[in-house]
């Protein structure tokens, strides 16, 4: 058994980045960048309007009053062809180029247009206003997004302003799920006794789709060594096998040596943590590519797989597409209910975690164990409380990890 710090390096040092491959960049929602964005751009392109109205000379309407003789009409798109001197002024659109001579532009609500003549009244204007001037949000050389960003809505829109038809981008991680089980049924079946529902693979399936990868479920496999050792050599086509059950010391707990018939390698098996304890962790190299597969047999009580999942599987996930830090992280929050904690293991405890004007706050809800899942509906992650007995009273501060504050 060993330490969790200890477990997820291993992870880490287990599994290397996907390789970069070019995807077109309507299908990066999600995926990774393989490498970093350098603008070849200035933004804005020129010096612009950011408002309709008047290109002028700001000493011409310093005390906001003025009247000026109109030399030209520029819309968004167009280019100026007139130079703004001393007494003339360019009527401007939003977003049109700012032509040559002017240093601010006067809005519109500000004006009245007598033939060729704008009125101004309105307050004083100095230099600058109402402009932008080219390069000030981007200029060519500089670094725009880095190695491991995963691509938001907005850094698409980013990319495409800088022209990225194509992104060297890391792929999303494909996840195959495989329940085992003689007691379990599909979650549409109504359990006859001492049968359970698949639970298990619902939930993993959300998870795998909250961190950004491809479920692949495989259903449920029994508590057989021919069943489970097809299904598992299916699941190694996936670029992540997770199995839920299986994996304690019991009579019928046959995962980790059908894993072994199957040629994955078992890097590691029993962590010291609650709940979780018996989680597996294994490498599978196909001999005729080299192609790695990362393995995780998972306990099967539902709160036990959820934890390990959110601690190992995702620290997997995050490392195959490049983003640092891969582990997950922890910040402290002020506890806001009396708890009692007693354990001999650090502990990841059901928790309900809120933003406050002075930071995060924390309930630790009450939970039965690594079967009660009904805990979890009102958690949206968990408490990490240390291997003792201790009572902790509000304003008391413990580590947190949330399950949706991840990137």
């Amino acid at each position: 058994m060993i330490e969790l710090a200890a477990a997820l390096d291993t992870v880490c040092r287990t599994l290397a980045p996907f390789p970069g491959e070019h995807h077109p960049l309507e299908r990066c929602l999600g995926v990774t960048l393989a490498g970093d964005i350098i603008s070849e751009i200035d933004s804005p392109p020129f010096d612009k309007a950011l408002m309709d109205g008047y290109a002028v000379l700001a000493t011409d309407v310093a005390t906001g009053s003025a009247t000026l003789r109109v030399i030209e009409r520029i819309t968004a798109g167009q280019v100026p062809t007139e130079t703004v001197t001393t007494g003339t002024a360019t009527q401007i659109m939003t977003g049109a180029p700012l032509p040559v001579g002017a240093n601010a532009v006067v809005r519109i609500e500000d004006t009245r247009l007598e033939g060729d003549l704008v009125h101004i009244a309105g307050k004083p204007i100095v230099a600058e206003a109402n402009i932008i001037r080219r390069g000030t949000s981007l200029k060519v050389g500089e670094t725009v997004l880095s190695q491991g960003d995963r691509l938001t809505a907005s850094r698409i829109g980013a990319l495409a302003e800088l022209g990225q038809a194509i992104v060297p981008v890391r792929r999303a991680p494909r996840i195959a799920v495989l329940a085992t089980g003689d007691e379990l049924v599909a979650i549409d079946q109504t359990p006859g006794p001492g049968q359970i529902r698949n639970t298990n693979e619902a939930m993993l399936c959300a998870q795998i789709r909250t961190c950004g990868a491809e479920p692949l479920p495989l259903g449920i496999a029994r508590d057989n060594r021919d069943d489970l050792a097809t299904k598992i050599r299916y699941g190694l086509q996936a670029d992540i096998l997770v199995m839920s059950g299986g994996v304690s010391a019991g009579k019928l707990d046959l995962v980790p040596s059908e894993l072994a018939a199957a040629g994955v390698r078992e890097v590691f098996h029993k962590v010291h943590m609650k709940p979780g304890k018996p989680v597996w962790f294994g490498q599978f190299t196909e001999p005729e590519t080299a192609r790695s597969v990362a393995v995780f047999g998972l306990p099967g009580n539902p709160v036990s797989s959820m934890v390990c999942f959110e601690l190992f599987v995702r620290t997997a996930v995050r490392r195959l597409m490049g983003i640092e830090p891969a582990v997950p992280q922890t910040l402290p929050a002020t506890v806001v209910n009396p708890f009692r904690h007693r354990s001999d293991r650090p502990t990841y405890h059901p928790a309900e975690i809120t933003w406050t004007a002075t930071g995060p706050c924390v309930r630790l809800l009450p939970w039965q164990g690594s079967s009660d899942l009904r805990a979890t509906v009102a958690a949206n992650g968990m408490a990490v409380l240390p291997a003792e007995e201790q009572f902790y009273q509000p304003g008391d501060r413990v580590d947190v990890m949330s399950w949706t504050w991840h990137i």
